[in-house]
């Protein structure tokens, strides 16, 4: 299950516990169509699951699963970004994928920023 906090959001709570709230919800979710017993979790605790949970550091090195969740995020971002890219093609979203590139400060300085940038990105 995948989950999503958007830029309003992340805004007011903070990258990290942006983060925490995506897993929340995506264990939330999953708790809801399958038998969920225990969450590996790389490095963090989620809050506000009932479900015991092992935190593993450095977990996408040592746990398929985990591995397999950080792939499976990754793949999801970069064709949001791709789809974001088509839909604001000035900033090169497809490219830098949101990362604050020489390329996205550029635009950045050049457009300003569009609807889904946050407005607690260190550039804008």
């Amino acid at each position: 299950m995948i989950a999503e906090v958007g830029p309003e959001e992340i805004d007011q709570i903070g990258i990290y516990q942006a983060s925490l709230e995506a897993m929340r919800r995506a264990v939330a979710s999953l708790a809801r169509t399958t038998e969920v017993g225990h969450l590996l979790v790389d490095a963090r605790t989620v809050p506000g699951v009932d479900l015991p949970q092992t935190s593993i550091i450095k977990g996408d090195k040592k746990d398929a699963s985990i591995a397999a969740a950080s792939i499976v995020a990754k793949v999801h971002r970069d064709t949001q970004m791709e789809m974001l890219g088509r839909r604001y093609p000035a900033y090169g979203f497809e490219r830098h994928n949101g990362y604050g590139t020489a390329e996205h400060v550029a635009a950045l300085e050049r457009f300003g920023p569009c609807p889904i940038h946050r407005r607690s990105f260190a550039p804008v």
